[in-house]
């Protein structure tokens, strides 16, 4: 076995979920609704109505969830806030009870060993900012940023590691342009607004956290997917280019460059606004890392019809593909950190998601949920991730996605990516194969990835 086999000493492994996700009890003990409280419980949008009422009931089990995270050897822990827990009516009067959860599930994971790692936004807008305009509101910064504040002064002590934002791209794709993601908006002028805002907001929390002079970090997570044209034409190569100026630069760029592609004008065209020159200034706060959520690469065509980035995805038949319809391209992880590092410097990444939907059966066998492709997946794209680091990226850890099989967002409980089983009948918690297997790339630090 060598050096090399193993990533470096102190690399952090762990595992994600988010608030709605996993928690159920949406509006106990004082909690006011989010926007995807609202959104699950409108008719039809929705896989078969579900809603996140109960999901895993981890706002009840977390301490069980915690030892379960100690049994598989889990170093760190990446969880979101709700942030109408914390303020029922999105700003104004805190929830002490609310804050109160977070606060017992952080001292749980450290009194387990386990390091938290906060994310503040994971799509779960209060329903009442949204009655006021939600993202596109200019003053939903501000709103941000007091939540965030307030948030550091009770947990900040606590928890070294926090994230501003999760994957801002979805939130403006899915909910502002699409539809198909809370608050349910189709509007090409719209995402261009929630998008500008949502980083200036990721900005008020990074001040918020300076203030203090924390001996923690703060960064940015972004979801992040390599565009591969379908030819060599150049109308596809245009379209790969757009592609990754839409989903890629956007929230990058101005993060680090003070600006944002050039291609977003051609893309949007008269819906895309002139930003105060001020608001960059905000936008690019100094973040301690960034963090990478992959899960597959896109293959691209030009589609005219396709309004507003004009690209198609082309499926490729040799390949194989997830429950989601997603490519399982591993070697892209490694493209997508050197990526990263390449254009925007040597900063410390992270691998803040990575995982996969396949079926496995609504009840375990025995006890046991072996799940061969994910098992697979998960080796393949750690490899991919050690690859970066032999590529010279300053990567520091990886998070698989997810902790538990949860509530997939408006496809509900219809596609499953935890490493650990969720009977949704009973709540009963069954590791999979791949948690095990998982186990034994922490215990050895890497080295199993080559048995």
């Amino acid at each position: 076995m060598t050096d090399s086999q193993r990533f470096p000493n102190g690399f952090l492994w762990g595992a994600s979920t988010s608030a709605y996700q996993i928690e159920g009890s949406p509006l106990a003990d004082g909690a006011g609704p989010s926007i995807w409280q609202r959104f699950a419980h409108s008719p039809g949008r929705t896989t078969n109505g579900d809603t996140g009422d109960i999901a895993c009931d981890h706002y009840a089990r977390y301490k069980d969830d915690v030892a379960l995270m100690k049994r598989l050897g889990l170093q760190a822990y990446r969880f979101s806030i709700s942030w109408s827990r914390v303020f029922p009516q999105g700003t104004g009067k805190i929830n002490p009870a609310g804050l109160g959860f977070y606060e017992r599930l952080v001292d749980e994971l450290l009194r387990n060993d386990i390091k938290p790692n906060a994310t503040l936004f994971h799509w779960d807008l209060p329903a009442a900012l949204d009655d006021r305009g939600g993202w596109l509101n200019r003053d939903v910064a501000d709103w941000f940023g007091d939540y965030a504040t307030a948030v550091f002064a009770k947990l900040g002590d606590r928890v070294p590691m926090w994230a501003t934002l999760n994957e801002p791209w979805v939130v403006t794709d899915g909910g502002y342009l699409h539809g198909a993601l809370a608050p349910g908006h189709k509007n090409h002028f719209e995402a261009p607004i929630a998008s500008h805002n949502l980083l200036r907001a990721h900005g008020m929390g990074v001040q918020a956290f300076r203030a203090e002079s924390r001996v923690g970090q703060v960064g940015l997570v972004v979801n992040l997917e390599p565009k591969d044209p379908a030819t060599d034409s150049a109308a596809d190569r245009a379209a790969a280019q757009r592609g990754d100026a839409y989903m890629n630069r956007q929230y990058l760029d101005p993060v680090f460059k003070g600006s944002y592609p050039e291609e977003m004008v051609d893309i949007f065209g008269e819906a895309w606004p002139e930003f105060p020159a001020d608001d960059f200034k905000l936008i690019g706060q100094k973040v301690d890392f960034i963090g990478v959520n992959y899960y597959t690469r896109g293959v691209v065509r030009d589609d005219p019809t396709s309004s507003p980035v004009r690209i198609a995805y082309v499926r490729q038949p040799e390949h194989a593909y997830t429950e989601t319809g997603w490519e399982m391209h591993p070697e892209s992880l490694t493209r997508t950190l050197l990526w990263v590092t390449e254009r925007y410097g040597r900063i410390p990444l992270y691998v803040t998601e990575n995982g996969a939907a396949f079926y496995d059966a609504p009840h375990t066998i025995d006890g046991r949920c072996d799940d061969p492709l994910r098992v697979w997946y998960y080796r393949e794209h750690i490899k991919a991730a050690r690859a970066a680091i032999a590529g010279g990226a300053d990567l520091r850890g990886y998070f698989a996605w997810s902790l538990l099989d949860n509530y997939e967002w408006s496809l509900g409980f219809s596609k499953r990516f935890g490493i650990v089983h969720v009977n949704y009948q009973t709540l009963e918690r069954t590791p999979k194969a791949s948690a095990h297997y998982y186990t034994s790339v922490i215990q050895s630090n890497g080295a199993v990835l080559d048995g």
